[in-house]
């Protein structure tokens, strides 16, 4: 399964606020239009945000290169400005557009370019899928014989470069016979794990039970998950980490009833600058995602909303963090930087 797909010319995005129901690829050749559909989550997730941006940097160097060279640096530079404040809690985003600059300085920041910004695009999505492979082949290894699985949002292959981080460490126990059941909860306020987790799992034909957000606590007293594993959206030095909102409550769950709680994410999602989560920047979303499912009313329209996008877990809830080089174990912020650093 895959989400993104080039073609030279043109970036395809399945448009994932249609799935389940209705499978449409639309097509890109402008930058600008996929920040957009950045923001309005035609694609999301870290991974596949990082591999989109560099694709659309790829359109703009294209859209650009008839310009003189003065013109077309400023042109890029805005660009990935407007790129980079489509989400701004992903640090992947910013991964990508950063190592894409840094292939254009490197080829005379010049329309000359072009040939090298689509190599390092298409590497970059390469090595994405490639990570997950690896995260895959490390996380199956911390999975129980018979495990049931709990998993939050969808960290799968409609958020990566393809296969998926906690998805691809689910794929890859399922292969081995590990896995009895996956637990997807619905993830309000926009149910990625209802529409989007489950719709993978289905096509892999992996069991899995759809569970409203608020069944997991009872699902973990009654020893009906063995262990939880979900993404990453930002990981702070310490290992302190930014996943969909609701992530938080999972942990303290799986804390409190002694279920090992993972998480897994390619080394393009550790932000080692930030010293902690609190300073990770969380995106608040629009009052409408609270107050309508799709086009149907649910909520007072006149009523106050908080809608934040992400929320941060402390590394002190977290078991183990499984990444393209291993899982890391306590302590985090030593052991992070020992293997990235």
């Amino acid at each position: 399964m895959e989400a993104i797909q080039w073609r030279g010319d043109t970036l395809l995005l399945l448009d994932q606020t249609k799935l389940p129901v209705t499978e449409e690829w639309l097509p890109y050749t402008d930058a600008y239009q996929v920040a957009s559909a950045i923001r309005t989550m035609v694609v999301r997730g870290a991974p596949a945000i990082g591999v989109s941006a560099a694709y659309a940097y790829v359109l703009a160097a294209r859209s650009f290169s008839a310009l003189d060279s003065a013109s077309f640096s400023a042109q890029m530079t805005q660009t990935k400005a407007v790129l980079a404040a489509s989400r701004p809690t992903a640090v992947n985003l910013f991964w990508a557009l950063d190592r894409m600059e840094r292939c254009l300085m490197a080829h005379g920041n010049s329309p000359q370019a072009l040939s090298a910004l689509e190599r390092e695009a298409i590497a970059i999505h390469r090595e994405d899928m490639e990570m997950n492979r690896r995260i895959g082949s490390f996380g199956a290894s911390v999975v129980p014989e018979g495990a049931s699985i709990l998993t939050h949002c969808n960290a799968g292959a409609l958020a990566t470069g393809g296969y998926g981080t906690a998805l691809g460490v689910i794929r890859a126990a399922h292969a081995q016979g590990k896995v009895s059941m996956v637990y997807a909860d619905e993830t309000r306020p926009l149910l990625q794990g209802a529409r989007l987790t489950a719709y993978e799992l289905g096509k892999d034909q992996i069991p899995t039970t759809l569970i409203a957000d608020n069944m997991a606590a009872s699902l973990m007293r009654a020893g009906r998950i063995q262990m939880v594993v979900l993404g990453c959206d930002r990981m702070a030095a310490n290992g302190d980490f930014a996943n969909k909102i609701g992530t938080y409550s999972v942990a303290v769950n799986a804390h409190f009833h002694g279920v090992p709680f993972y998480t897994a994410l390619p080394s393009s999602t550790i932000d080692l600058a930030l010293s902690d989560g609190g300073k990770i920047p969380i995106e608040e979303r629009a009052r409408e995602e609270m107050t309508h499912l799709s086009d149907v009313q649910t909520a007072p329209l006149d009523v106050q909303v908080f809608n934040p996008a992400f929320d941060v877990t402390p590394h002190q809830l977290l078991t183990g963090i499984i990444t393209e080089k291993g899982v890391i174990y306590p302590p985090f912020q030593e052991n992070l930087k020992k293997h990235f650093g």
